[in-house]
């Protein structure tokens, strides 16, 4: 018995083997919709890794701390402790309630850079959280002179600061909403929790 391509006249052999042929290099070529897998992609080791700072500011907009603080970590591998990348893990650290460790890391930030008023910013703010109303109308204050008092939330941050100083019996204040400010990515607001 002859194998299949040889009981078939020469003519359509060669036919046969030019469809063989087309067959073999469709299936090499790039998934359409019709074939695509309903595996998950494989990761793309080429591809180029989103900065971790980025994907941070967009956590901590979202108001995912937790997985923010994870990012900006990362992101000091890559970039090291730089001021940027203190302020937003103190930052991050705020808005889960760690003020010791926000406060920590703010320090080290607008120590730094100290002309930044962002960080000055986010430093006021945790320093208002734990009811020193005096230093944070300090810090509130250089941080709306190195920003011009261009700053809504900066300039809303000092009043409250100004408040909260001349009636220290006052408790509403840790009651408030306050406005941190992150470079580049506009503003985070931080509720008290209930």
């Amino acid at each position: 018995m002859k194998p299949i391509g040889e009981a078939l006249p020469t003519p359509f052999r060669k036919i046969l083997i030019a469809i063989t042929a087309l067959a073999v290099v469709a299936s090499c070529g790039p998934e359409t919709p019709d074939t695509v897998s309903p595996w998950a992609p494989g990761v793309d080791h080429r591809g180029q890794a989103e900065d971790g700072l980025e994907v941070g500011h967009r956590l901590m907009a979202a108001n995912e701390y937790e997985l923010a603080l994870e990012a900006f970590t990362r992101a000091a591998l890559a970039h090291g402790m730089t001021g940027e990348v203190l302020s937003s893990m103190g930052t991050a650290n705020l808005g889960l309630g760690r003020l010791g460790q926000a406060e920590t890391l703010l320090r080290r930030a607008v120590k730094a850079e100290p002309d930044w008023p962002e960080a000055m910013n986010n430093l006021g703010v945790v320093l208002m959280e734990q009811g020193k109303y005096a230093e944070a109308e300090q810090v509130l204050r250089r941080a709306f002179a190195l920003d011009n008092g261009e700053s809504d939330p900066i300039r809303e941050n000092l009043r409250l600061a100004l408040a909260n100083l001349e009636n220290s019996a006052n408790t509403s204040g840790q009651n408030q909403e306050y406005e941190l400010v992150q470079r580049g990515r506009g503003n985070v607001l931080i509720r008290p929790t209930p």
